[in-house]
């Protein structure tokens, strides 16, 4: 390639005047620099003369005619510059190889320039002025994000931060452009500073892939089949005000005890579809903000107690001998007559029959699991609920009838494993392995709390075997089938059983039990994030908020203490010299919701 002195040449992207030539080429450059470089490192636009690069500005030119022209066709540099401007000098030399870097309308090198057609001109201008609009629109997305505000337009960055903060993505483009951190954690925290978030939004569901939908599965009608009628017996379903699936109530008929459970394996068949939804889900799921059935709607409107007047049950009948023991098991399919009472209704009528008498049975009953080792644990717990975006906190208090309910369906649950047990029928019987401990009915909350630390979860197996922290040598849990999967295997076992149909193997228990209690573990983990994140939402919108908490776990620098208001534990400082089970007076200083982090101060 000859290139002569005063040309006009392109160094990497910019122009150049050609100074001197010898083996290398002295050249000037816009900013007013020398450079020697090697032949090979320029490109000839033109041959000049040219004196200086001040006179390069582009003239006015046909750009589009001269793509029509030529439609698709092939050409050089000087021919596209004469086409465009009218002539071939360095000034249209510069602005057709700008045309032809630009890429819009031409492409190629100084000796074959390629025009493309005026339909793909079109197409590749729409696509660079969209990409032109993204890039606007990112940046001034990036700017005002980094201002902590958002406009309704930024909805798209929105949703691909919003999938990491749900769990529903690993990484986002959009975290790495502001330095934050790829975790559910860091997005959660950006959409709260951006104000796309609040404290209404609960992502724990959705981090742990719970279903939120509603069952669909349709339920068959009703079999016509043989029941007890039970209805003559007056029979309480007793529950928290505003309980919206009564699945067990209670009856005295003379000494024996009736334990009606909703009959809900009456409509739910095993491997059916609606069991096996149940199956997945493992257990319903109870938010603070709402409830997420583990069956069909119908299945509570049709079979929970006294929603009807009269409701088909399951019923466990039983009598206790002077030693607590039950004897004299009975199962039965049933009709009941229910009628719906609350806790603190109850607790006002115990010295009324027939609670008074349902509450000294529950008693012998408590009496033999005491001494049979049983572990009593009574810490503070609380009513939760979100309305409209506020969330209510109620204690609920320490009634008696709580216990009398309690204890009543642990007899059924006994009476229920005893029964399967018995007659060797496949069951899933709930267990608990406890150590040995000196005090297992302490009295303080700092006792409470290292005897449940201490504890090992309950268990669910296909196997009996002793349920220390119930004092019972085998128990199985029974009185929730609308509720808990594994309550309606065991009633689906014992409605087989009790109608001589086909029951299911031992080995069908074990995977239904495997199955269940891994769906029910992921339900309980989702209700305890809830609860703690709806409990910061709580003191957030209380931000002055004072109260009494109790420590229970001496450690430092930062103790546990116990807030039975919100039946919360919280980590804070407290003073060298303060004992466990001292109430300290404490104010909240401050929530950070994302971190599910509350600080709190003593005084």
């Amino acid at each position: 390639m000859n290139i002569p002195p005063n040309s006009l040449v392109l160094y990497k992207s910019g122009p150049a005047r050609v100074a001197a030539v010898g083996d290398k080429l002295d050249i000037e450059l816009e900013d007013g620099r020398s450079l020697r470089v090697r032949p090979k490192d320029v490109l000839l636009l033109h041959p000049g003369p040219l004196s200086n690069l001040r006179g390069l500005d582009a003239p006015a030119g046909e750009v589009e005619a001269a793509c029509e022209l030529l439609d698709g066709g092939r050409t050089t540099l000087p021919e596209l510059a004469d086409l465009v401007y009218g002539a071939y000098t360095p000034a249209t030399a510069w602005a057709a190889w700008r045309l032809v870097d630009e890429g819009l309308y031409f492409q190629g090198t100084p000796e074959a320039v390629d025009v493309r057609p005026l339909a793909e001109v079109e197409r590749e201008r729409a696509s660079r002025e969209t990409k032109a609009a993204e890039r606007t629109a990112w940046s001034g997305f990036l700017q005002r994000a980094r201002a902590n505000c958002c406009t309704p337009a930024d909805v798209p960055y929105l949703a691909e931060i919003e999938e990491v903060a749900l769990g529903r993505r690993e990484q986002s483009r959009v975290l790495q452009a502001l330095d934050c951190d790829q975790n559910p954690t860091s997005a959660h925290a950006l959409l709260l500073r951006l104000g796309y978030w609040d404290g209404a939004m609960n992502p724990y569901p959705h981090r742990i892939g719970m279903t939120l939908a509603v069952p669909t599965a349709n339920l068959p009608e009703l079999a016509d089949e043989e029941r007890l009628d039970l209805t003559g017996l007056p029979a309480f379903a007793i529950d928290d005000e505003g309980n919206l699936d009564p699945d067990d109530a209670l009856s005295l008929d003379g000494d024996r005890l009736w334990v009606h459970v909703a009959d809900v394996a009456a409509l739910v068949q095993p491997n059916g579809p609606a069991d096996l939804e149940a199956r997945a889900r493992g257990a319903t799921l109870y938010l603070p903000e709402t409830g997420v059935p583990m069956l069909p709607e119908a299945a509570v409107d049709r079979m929970g107690l006294g929603l009807a007047e009269i409701s088909p049950a399951l019923s466990f009948g039983l009598r206790l001998d002077a030693d607590g023991i039950a004897t004299e098991i009975e199962i039965v399919p049933s009709w009941v007559r229910v009628r719906r009472l609350s806790y603190e209704e109850v607790d006002a009528r115990l010295d009324e029959e027939p609670f008074r008498d349902l509450y000294a049975l529950a008693e012998r009953h408590r009496a033999r699991r005491r001494a049979n080792g049983a572990i009593f644990i009574d810490l503070p717990e609380v009513k939760m609920q979100v309305v409209d975006g506020r969330v209510h906190i109620k204690p609920l208090p320490r009634l008696r009838s709580r216990m009398l309910v309690a204890e009543a369906m642990v007899m059924a649950g006994e009476a229920a494993a005893r029964f399967a047990l018995e007659r060797e029928l496949p069951f899933p019987y709930t267990t608990q392995d406890v150590a040995e401990t000196s005090e297992r009915a302490p009295a303080g909350f700092a006792a409470m709390y290292a005897l449940r630390r201490s504890l090992r979860p309950r268990q669910y197996s296909g196997r009996p075997s002793p349920h220390g922290g119930l004092g019972l040598d085998v128990y199985a849990q029974i009185t929730s089938p609308l509720r808990r999967y594994l309550d309606l295997v065991a009633h689906q076992q014992l409605r087989a059983f009790l109608r001589g149909g086909e029951v299911l193997d031992a080995q069908a228990i074990i995977e239904r039990v495997g199955a269940a209690e891994a769906a029910a573990m992921s339900v309980r983990r989702t209700e305890r994030l809830s609860r703690e994140h709806w409990t910061l939402v709580y003191l957030q919108q209380h931000p002055g908020w004072r109260g009494e908490g109790v420590l229970v776990e001496k450690r430092m620098p930062r103790s546990t203490v116990l807030i039975p208001a919100l039946a919360l534990e919280v980590r804070v400082k407290v003073a060298e010299g303060v004992a466990p089970d001292s109430v300290l007076p404490l104010r909240l200083t401050g929530v950070d919701l994302p971190e599910r982090a509350v600080y709190f101060r003593v005084g």
